[in-house]
């Protein structure tokens, strides 16, 4: 591929490439990250923010979501309570961690401080492998108090050229010297014009369990995006995915008008429970596809189960997931990984 390639193209920019940026106005002013090219397929990456994937587009279609308090960096009321709301922009991906992963339980914030804990030893690569031209991304984001945890996230986000895929590699591990909670989730998130009415939810769900009764009333409704609805509060339903004889399992969204498809590969072993956010409200219309290592119920419930998910000293967990793009034919491929 590289010297038949290399014959068309002068510098490999024109086609893949890794380039710094720096947003320069509004709550993201100052912030730093990089804008990934791998052909059609387009995204960035915060440096500022855990590494998350802030935007992601296919043929210049977008697929992820931007909350209302838009594109910003960190801020100070990120970690306080429910003020959590006002900074949580969306984006494709944002990390839940690691003391917490979902509403706000004595000191420990929504969602968690993971996901605006800015990258350390962080680095771009580009090369060419037997695949083809391979662009990552790598870093580090450390969790830690004076007398308390101290958790590193090393982080590896991997593209290649011609592929359409993204490849996200984790290893947590705990440099503490007593054992330390490590909640995880991943935030992956949807919006227009990906999403949109009559989109569809492909689940290999073996159970599904509205998470009150708000959303009792639309489990059936699940898999099926339908049109906006002014003051429509959310639904968030709990699935338990089945999976392959390896522990692998995903989730699929697919827009059939626009001929695209996009698949979460990941395993069991580690991330056992998933999560379907689903909102119909205006300004606000979003699907959140999440597999975590806890439940949604948060910190609270595995503290009264007495089983929240702990790293012992200088344990630690490598977790994979996998990204991928259908287009046209391809998405029968989608819909087949259900039979």
């Amino acid at each position: 591929m590289k010297k038949d390639l290399l014959k068309k193209v002068g510098n490999m920019h024109q086609l893949a490439d890794i380039m710094p940026i720096t947003f320069g106005d509004g709550r993201a002013n100052g912030m730093e990250g990089w804008l990934v090219k791998n052909g059609q397929l387009q995204f960035t990456v915060m440096q500022d923010k855990c590494l998350d994937i802030a935007e992601l587009s296919y043929k210049g279609i977008n697929f992820s979501f931007l909350s209302k308090a838009g594109m910003q960096g960190r801020n100070h009321y990120d970690t306080n309570g429910n003020e959590a709301l006002r900074s949580i922009m969306g984006g494709m991906l944002f990390t839940c961690g690691f003391e917490n992963i979902c509403a706000p339980y004595k000191d420990y914030p929504m969602h968690g401080r993971i996901r605006t804990t800015p990258a350390e030893h962080s680095g771009v690569n580009t090369d060419w492998t037997d695949d083809g031209y391979e662009l990552s991304i790598n870093g580090q984001m450390r969790e830690a108090e004076l007398f308390g945890e101290n958790m590193l996230l090393s982080r590896k986000i991997t593209t290649v050229y011609p592929k359409k895929e993204i490849k996200i590699c984790d290893k947590i591990e705990n440099q503490s010297y007593k054992p330390q909670p490590m909640m995880l989730l991943y935030h992956f998130n949807f919006g227009y014009p990906f999403l949109d009415e009559g989109t569809q939810i492909l689940l290999p769900s073996e159970k599904i369990i509205a998470r009150d009764e708000i959303a009792e009333p639309h489990v059936k409704e699940y898999a099926l995006m339908q049109k906006p609805i002014d003051n429509e509060p959310e639904y968030v339903f709990l699935h338990d995915l089945k999976s392959d004889e390896n522990d692998n399992t995903f989730a699929v969204v697919i827009n059939d008008k626009l001929g695209l498809g996009f698949c979460i590969k990941f395993s069991k072993k580690y991330l056992p429970y998933f999560m379907q956010w689903k909102s119909l409200a205006s300004g606000d219309y979003v699907l959140g596809l999440e597999p975590a290592n806890s439940s949604v119920y948060g910190r609270q419930y595995h503290e009264k189960h007495n089983d929240l998910h702990m790293l012992n000293p200088f344990e630690s967990e490598e977790i994979e997931i996998t990204l991928q793009v259908f287009e046209g034919e391809e998405i029968n491929i989608l819909r087949g990984m259900l039979k």
